[in-house]
């Protein structure tokens, strides 16, 4: 019997993009899911600075590799090297762990997007740089409009970023979402009405909500971040319509 699902591109791919953040599982964990669940595995995102203090995060690095997954350190581990005038050892840690992405973000730290969007050119030639537009901060982000989204996002483009990561936080609750976890509608809207390549986007959605809202709002293989381990296969199932959720798709 064969089964109709949407369509879903295979890997290695530039769009469907699943992006899993690992918040600090254990050894044993970690090699399970990936072990089980790699196919739907785009990327592999150690958050915050959980890989400093991880005594396991070598051995993830090797079961990755296993499986040809990418990884990367979370923005915030960038901004904290930088905060600390730092940015040269950090870059110097991330090739000592045999990273092909970086990633470089100024959502919690006073920093342009201007200087953000030189380091991303700095960087673009040794290596793939995933950039991140938004802010942590609910105040700061009241306080960014869409204007500046788009171009913000174009001048990361232009500066060599490989994607743009979409701030919504791991709560789901800040960048482009309000506090109470619901879209910036006119934010959202106004990317998707601009000339932005839609490929070059990651949304981060960590929470089921915003999963479902990108999908319906866009295509099934829009670009996806900041997923939770357990999450992997109820988000392929959103991705094919095989939930209530995005159904009708």
């Amino acid at each position: 019997m064969n089964i109709y699902l949407e369509s879903r591109f295979k890997k290695p791919r530039v769009e469907g993009l699943n992006m899993i953040i690992d918040t600090g599982y254990s050894t044993s964990y970690f090699k399970d899911l990936i072990e089980s669940f790699n196919e739907h595995i785009d990327f592999v995102k150690f958050g915050w600075g959980t890989c400093l203090v991880s005594p396991n995060i070598d051995k993830k690095i090797e079961i990755l590799k296993l499986f040809n997954i990418d990884y990367f350190f979370g923005g915030t581990l960038f901004e904290y090297f930088y905060s600390k005038n730092q940015l040269n050892e950090f870059v110097n840690y991330c090739n000592i762990k045999n990273c092909k992405y970086i990633e470089v973000s100024n959502g919690t730290i006073d920093l342009s997007n201007t200087e953000k969007a030189s380091i991303v050119s700095d960087l673009k030639n040794e290596f793939n740089v995933f950039s991140e537009v938004g802010y942590k901060d609910n105040l700061r982000s009241t306080r960014f409009d869409a204007e500046q989204w788009i171009n913000y996002i174009k001048q990361d483009i232009d500066a060599g970023a490989t994607k743009v990561i979409i701030e919504t936080r791991e709560s789901g609750k800040g960048g482009i979402c309000n506090t109470d976890g619901s879209i910036k509608e006119d934010v959202f809207e106004k990317i998707l009405a601009s000339d932005i390549d839609l490929d070059k986007i990651i949304f981060e959605a960590p929470t089921k909500f915003l999963q479902q809202y990108f999908i319906n709002n866009t295509h099934t293989n829009v670009n996806l971040g900041n997923i939770d381990f357990n999450d992997i296969i109820s988000l392929e199932t959103l991705r094919h319509g095989l939930r209530s959720d995005t159904f009708f798709k």
